[in-house]
């Protein structure tokens, strides 16, 4: 469903040239966030969307763990990028309520990149997801975050997003929405082995991984669990990218 009149669509696509050449301008930029990530200096640049993919990740559990009735008690991020969200609940929780909440995180940020990528068909919309995303930021640094990188790095994307909401270049904003969506959909591939391993150390404390958790609650080995959680990632931006250039 469109929203608006026609004068809020960007001009029409003669061809279905220029839509392969944005979908490829998407996957270059991609591809480059990953090689930066894994470059020596390269997350120095990214930086700030380091945290932004830690902030998603993280929202992605806590706005999950209230849909199964949690209290979500606070998210911290790190200065290295790492991070946890802490909820709290009155009973025990079922098996469902842990394997949702861990798959959440990780299809959280993907879910979150793809709305964006599909708020970019319209003009209206585009300027209406950098508000919401500003907004979002703003307030969960107000309600849930804990740590100081967070206080720091949050407050200044958000306002960034809202400023560009108001005052910038419909083409600056058409692309800036699709930037953070692409950052969205591969944040997972930052740390791409976390899909298929137990867990590690945080805060020197060992932590189970999401799929570990799943696992626990629903059986089959984390390594099933890391495929099917890539597989769904693989379709939902499939899916987005084919709709917003159709």
């Amino acid at each position: 469903m469109s929203i608006g009149d026609g004068s809020s669509r960007w001009p029409v696509r003669t061809n279905r040239k220029s839509a392969r050449q944005e979908i490829t301008a998407l996957v270059v930029i991609a591809v480059v966030t990953i090689l930066l990530w894994h470059s020596p200096y390269g997350g120095y640049l990214l930086y700030p969307f380091t945290i932004l993919s830690t902030w998603f990740h993280e929202m992605g559990h806590g706005l999950a763990a209230m849909l199964f009735g949690n209290r979500f008690e606070r998210l911290v991020i790190f200065a290295n990028g790492s991070g946890y969200a802490m909820h709290l609940s009155q009973e025990p929780p079922s098996r469902l309520a842990i394997a949702g909440i861990s798959a959440a995180g990780l299809l959280g940020p993907t879910l979150a990149g793809c709305l964006l990528i599909l708020s970019s068909r319209t003009a209206r919309n585009t300027k209406l997801a950098l508000a919401v995303l500003g907004g979002a930021l703003l307030l969960s640094t107000l309600i849930w975050v804990r740590s100081a990188t967070g206080w720091l790095v949050l407050p200044i994307l958000g306002a960034a997003c809202l400023l560009l909401a108001l005052r910038g270049r419909s083409d600056t904003q058409r692309f800036a929405v699709q930037f953070l969506g692409v950052q969205g959909c591969i944040s997972i591939y930052r740390d791409f082995g976390y899909l298929f391993s137990r867990g590690g150390v945080l805060g020197g404390v060992p932590q189970l991984s999401d799929t570990a958790q799943i696992e626990q609650a629903l059986f089959l080995p984390y390594w099933f669990w890391g495929w099917v959680i890539t597989a769904i990632i693989a379709a939902m931006v499939w899916w987005s990218l084919k709709r917003a250039h159709r």
